[in-house]
């Protein structure tokens, strides 16, 4: 199974939907909570070429996007392979 990453903030229902998606999956994912840490924040930041929204996901280093495209790809049968299971 692939690597994944997701970036939080605080009282982020696209988080949760994100998560939940993830958990019902299977998948194990580190999550990264930004809302304390500025410099997690910047690492999020740098690493999605400037978007500062949450979540961000990231799949063994390749950046997914937010909660909409990862539920585009669920939705499209696109999101198992590219999550290796």
């Amino acid at each position: 199974m692939k690597n994944v990453e997701i970036y939080t903030g605080p009282v982020c229902i696209f988080c949760d939907w994100a998560k939940a998606l993830l958990e019902k999956k299977g998948v194990p994912f580190k999550e990264i909570y930004i809302g304390d840490d500025q410099k997690k924040m910047e690492e999020m930041i740098k690493k999605a070429n400037g978007l500062r929204t949450v979540p961000q996901i990231f799949i063994d280093g390749q950046h997914i996007g937010g909660n909409d495209k990862l539920q585009t790809l669920e939705r499209k049968g696109k999101l198992d392979s590219l999550l290796g299971i």
